[in-house]
């Protein structure tokens, strides 16, 4: 979509910005819905009175690999490549982050709760897993910054041309966390999931699925960056953890 026409430009700002905004509105919701804070539904609270255990995670499971496939499968380049056909170059992005977001607003808003503790923590372990859960949220959203914010959320893209942005090619860069961690973005997700003060089963659900969605994800992304930046990348692989910092020896 290249053109001077302002008319059109302002549009297709217009359209990076309701993305934007929509995006960012959810993820907020989402760490309320994790946390079980300040939202009206959550993982563990209101379920569909009548539901039994196993439709609960039949449907729960099912609205995580709806979410999944979404993901994965909008972010490849083969898909990409033919939905630019449809959909212009400039808000490529913003639709994918529109998208993502109405299958992540489903999944919360038809998540079935699953009644049950896993486990259940004291006063001072509870705090401490609320501040590593923070920490994960915290996390989470500084790798989006370090990685251009913007331009993950389509922001950028569709304000193009307003601003005379120039094109960029794919640059092969490890800000900060990146050069402990390859991908502390998830790393902040799992955190968050996984320190709960109190573990229901529900939240079971939710944390195992998305980890084995994440490390699914991982080996999809990291395929695709291998073919961006070949040796680069590999190098950066056998050095930097996936997950975790690497010991190195002395």
């Amino acid at each position: 979509m290249k053109t001077s026409n302002p008319l059109v430009n302002l549009s297709v700002a217009v359209y990076g910005t309701i993305a934007y905004i929509l995006g960012l509105g959810t993820i907020l919701y989402l760490i309320g819905f994790v946390d079980n804070v300040l939202v009206p539904k959550s993982l563990d609270v209101g379920g569909v009175a009548g539901d039994s255990i196993f439709s609960a995670v039949i449907i729960d499971g099912l609205l995580v690999a709806l979410f999944g496939v979404q993901h994965s499968v909008m972010a490849r380049p083969g898909f990409k490549k033919a939905w630019t056909r449809i959909v212009p170059a400039p808000i490529e992005r913003s639709t994918y982050v529109l998208f993502a977001s109405a299958v992540l607003g489903l999944l919360m808003w038809q998540w079935r709760p699953i009644a049950g503790t896993v486990w259940e923590f004291g006063w001072n372990a509870s705090v401490f897993l609320v501040v590593i859960g923070c920490v994960g949220w915290a996390l989470l959203f500084l790798s989006t910054f370090l990685i251009n914010h913007f331009e993950l959320f389509g922001l950028r893209q569709t304000f193009a041309r307003i601003f005379n942005f120039a094109d960029t090619e794919p640059e092969f860069r490890t800000p900060f966390l990146y050069r402990i961690v390859r991908h502390p973005l998830y790393l902040g997700f799992l955190l968050a999931m996984w320190a709960a003060p109190k573990m229901t089963f529900g939240h079971l659900l939710f944390s195992s699925l998305m980890t084995i969605y994440i490390v699914f994800a991982i080996s999809l992304e990291e395929s695709d960056l291998i073919d961006v930046f070949g040796s680069a990348y590999v190098s950066y692989r056998e050095k930097v953890g996936m997950l975790l910092p690497r010991l190195r020896r002395g």
